[in-house]
């Protein structure tokens, strides 16, 4: 299943060689702390990790206990996205190519066994890709999204935030069979 075309993976490449690029995952890692404090994950997907800063954040703030696994296509010698008790995926479906957004989903439910927590940004990033368009390829308000994660997700909780601006995060769990 494609998630990412060659030509954009090859632009992500590009925007990662800026070192305030892909800092989101920071400013989120208390709250996913407070989550790991809550569920005890024994494996925890980074899908979107780019450069491991969540990781590092959480080692910060004295996190230990479970096995990281981070995904990004931008560097593929992390692999391919493994399944997890907790998959968090901070300031990155925002930056999906719309027509593969779908697939990006599917995946991301294949991989969360427990919870998700998700960041998305609804509006304009601060960085543009080399061809001038916004980095943040999907630019659109929660009514938008949530139809989206509804389709493969369970909303536990949604909230507001203003990281960076104007964005929402959720806590997801997989969906039942019925």
């Amino acid at each position: 299943m494609k998630t990412i075309t060659e030509e954009y993976r090859k632009e992500q490449q590009l925007l990662h060689e800026n070192p305030a690029y892909g800092v989101a995952s920071t400013k989120f890692a208390p709250v996913v702390a407070d989550i790991m404090k809550q569920i005890s994950p024994k494996t925890l997907t980074d899908y979107g990790a780019g450069k491991q800063r969540l990781k590092e954040a959480l080692d910060g703030l004295g996190v230990t206990g479970y096995e990281y696994q981070p995904y990004d296509p931008a560097f593929p010698d992390y692999g391919d996205a493994k399944p997890a008790d907790l998959v968090c995926c901070i300031d990155v479906l925002e930056h999906i190519e719309p027509k593969l957004l779908d697939n990006v989903l599917k995946e991301l439910a294949r991989t969360t066994k427990g919870l998700g927590f998700f960041t998305i940004h609804m509006g304009p990033a601060g960085k543009m890709l080399s061809d001038g368009r916004n980095a943040h390829l999907i630019q659109k308000p929660t009514s938008w999204w949530l139809p989206k994660l509804c389709n493969y997700f369970e909303i536990n909780n949604m909230q507001l935030h203003k990281v960076f601006g104007k964005g929402f995060m959720v806590i997801v769990a997989p969906k039942k069979s019925q």
